[in-house]
């Protein structure tokens, strides 16, 4: 196992250096995953995902995008960086769950699965915001990691 690498010579926290690292492109994809109460489920689907605060999906979307790239304001050792891309995409799954997929890419020195993390956790939050009048029930069931590519090390999950 490798070590904690925000951590200085001092176990003080800090950035990571990445000035001597090379420039790659960079790319990661995160999901959350939501239960809603069937009752919630109904009254969204009855009014093709609309609310009175707008179209759900399409607003948990905008947030979605506008979390991953605030992440370096919300995670304080993250690396503030651009990002080349941010694509986020809602559905319903064959469990009646809401499955959001938030996947984001650069060329830069560092990668960018803490920014599809934040993109994928801001629009559950999104979502639960939107539907919490109807119930409170709403579960934020998972939010992970599925790919990562252009770094040191690339990771799929099986």
């Amino acid at each position: 196992m490798s070590e904690f690498t925000h951590l200085n010579k001092n176990a003080q926290p800090a950035i990571v250096d990445i000035g001597d690292k090379k420039v790659t492109r960079r790319k990661a994809v995160a999901q959350a995953i939501i239960s809603l109460p069937d009752a919630v489920l109904e009254a969204l689907q009855k009014d093709d995902f609309t609310t009175k605060k707008g179209s759900v999906f399409q607003i948990a979307i905008i947030a979605g995008i506008m979390g991953a790239k605030k992440t370096s304001e919300l995670i304080p050792l993250c690396h503030p960086i651009g990002l080349d891309h941010c694509n986020l995409q809602i559905e319903l799954n064959e469990n009646n769950e809401i499955v959001i997929e938030c996947s984001t890419n650069i060329e830069s020195k560092t990668g960018v699965e803490m920014e599809a993390l934040t993109g994928a956790s801001v629009a559950a939050l999104t979502i639960y915001d939107m539907c919490k009048a109807l119930s409170h029930d709403i579960v934020i069931k998972e939010i992970k990691l599925i790919e990562k590519s252009g770094g040191k090390n690339d990771f799929r999950r099986a």
